[in-house]
């Protein structure tokens, strides 16, 4: 709301001192066009904001000025809660409110108190959008209008009526309990109940969503933490299951066991090493797993892994086994 984006500015200017329009902007997440309606707004309502023109001009508030604007408004509560890392309020659509209370909080702080707490805040980084290898952590993208939804019925503890398109079937549309919302690499899942069995819809396969009405059919508390592991535990349980016995590099083990759903037997041959019986969850799973360990792994059983990765290396030699078609 346009009040909500007053008051960030307001305490953008208080925090940063001078800031471009541009600055501004990109901070609030509206246009140029928005941030200068938005100070002529302040302006009319009595609040000493001026411009300084020139190369290094922007916007400033005159020194010593002061107002409490401090209160956190529900949304803003809630994104504190799940802001152990700003990719769980980002999962859940609660961005945006994280960042307007995390400026409150520290407009909040006694004077002494913040330019401390902002550069203890400089030193720290949660879960930035690339590893040490470059590679790009791509967090699952899931609409604004369907978060919000799916947040508003766990919350306020109505029924959910959402349009779900799983894995190799035909979308469709099911009315569920909400119980809970959970992110676990940067994929959120809501946790729910439909006919009293448990059910577990990851947020990026929901393409529609419509808090009813209706209360929900579910206990008055939850531990989360445990219902996550019951199901993680029936997941890994389910399937199409497949053991493998393997010998690993033991500078690779972390590696292997990292993408297994269990290790069931493990032992060191004499060469140093490691034969381990490991499941996977499928056979395309146990495929890939080896793949990417290269000679640092070897399947051993059960035959067809064998054949398959044999299969795949040697299609891969063939295409490169000629000169260049550039």
């Amino acid at each position: 709301m346009r009040a909500d984006r007053l008051v960030s500015l307001v305490l953008l200017l208080r925090q940063h001192g001078r800031l471009s329009a541009a600055a501004l902007a990109r901070e609030l997440e509206v246009s140029t066009r928005t941030v200068l309606r938005d100070i002529e707004a302040l302006s009319a309502a009595g609040v000493p904001v001026y411009a300084e023109r020139g190369r290094h001009g922007g916007f400033e508030l005159l020194p010593g000025f002061r107002t409490e604007l401090t209160g956190l408004n529900h949304d803003e509560a809630l994104a504190l809660l799940v802001a152990g890392s700003r990719r769980g309020a980002q999962a859940f659509g609660l961005g945006s409110a994280l960042a307007s209370a995390m400026l409150k909080v520290v407009d909040a702080l006694p004077e002494s108190y913040r330019a401390t707490a902002a550069g203890a805040a400089q030193r720290v980084l949660i879960d930035p959008e690339t590893d040490l290898l470059a590679r790009r952590l791509v967090a699952e993208e899931v609409p604004d209008a369907v978060v919000t939804e799916v947040r508003r019925a766990v919350f306020a503890g109505h029924k959910l009526r959402i349009h779900y398109a799983a894995a190799d079937q035909t979308p469709r549309w099911r009315t569920v309990d909400p119980i809970g919302l959970v992110t676990v690499r940067d994929q959120g899942y809501l946790l729910a109940t439909r006919s009293g069995a448990d059910r577990t819809y990851r947020l990026s396969r929901i393409l529609a969503a419509e808090e009813l009405a209706e209360p929900a059919q579910r206990p008055d508390r939850v531990d989360l933490d445990r219902a996550w592991q019951e199901r993680s535990t029936r997941f890994r349980t389910g399937g199409d299951q497949v053991t493998v016995l393997v010998r690993v590099d033991p500078a690779r083990r972390h590696d292997l066991v990292g993408t297994a759903l269990a290790v069931r037997a493990e032992q060191t041959d004499a060469d140093g090493r490691l034969r381990l019986e490991v499941t996977f969850q499928d056979p395309r799973h146990a495929e890939w797993a080896l793949w990417h360990l290269a000679t640092h792994a070897e399947a051993l059983a059960p035959q067809w892994l064998r054949d398959s990765l044999r299969e795949r290396a040697a299609a891969i030699a063939t295409c490169y086994g000629g000169s260049s078609r550039a």
